[in-house]
């Protein structure tokens, strides 16, 4: 596939995505009721903070030239991350959108995790998908210099959603 068709490709999907998400979430009124599935946020951060083990696994062994460790992890990073995804999507098609209780000082510092967690998830998904694409296809320069840039991201959403949940769970 040339670059310029999975550019387009991957901006349809990614956008796709997103805006499927925010309906989800924001515009679409949710069941409530989510007692059946009140388990899928702490899967949810499990699967967050397995990703980021893959993530930080697979720097690591890429920064001592280890490629098929690097390739494997960065393959189950991404694994975890899909899974995640659906999860997520499965609760919040029942639940809807997760109101935060807390007040005082925490609150506006959990909001101001969560708008960047939120910005930077919609940024990571095209970043991804893209650095992928690039070391599949062999074209590892342009993967390297991508990579520089949507690994710190990918971490960041995947800490941010598990210290979103942690937050949570202690306010909520």
């Amino acid at each position: 596939m040339k670059s310029r068709t999975f550019m387009i490709l991957n901006l349809i999907v990614s956008a796709s995505a997103v805006g499927f998400l925010f309906w989800l979430i924001y515009l679409r009124k949710g069941g409530g009721e989510a007692s059946s599935l009140a388990f899928l946020p702490s899967v949810n951060a499990g699967l967050n903070a397995t990703t980021t083990v893959f993530l930080l696994r697979g720097w690591f062994a890429i920064r001592t030239g280890n490629r098929v460790l690097h390739a494997f992890c960065q393959k189950m990073a991404f694994v975890f991350s899909s899974v995640f995804l659906v999860c997520y999507i499965v609760y919040h098609a029942v639940h809807g959108d997760s109101r935060f209780l807390g007040q005082g000082l925490i609150r506006p510092l959990y909001f101001s995790i969560l708008i960047s967690h939120i910005v930077l998830s919609i940024v990571a998904l095209p970043m991804v998908l893209a650095t992928f694409f690039f070391a599949l296809s062999g074209r590892f320069a342009t993967h390297r210099k991508l990579a520089r840039f949507t690994l710190p991201v990918w971490l960041y959403v995947s800490i941010t959603g598990v210290l979103i949940f942690a937050v949570l769970k202690a306010y909520n």
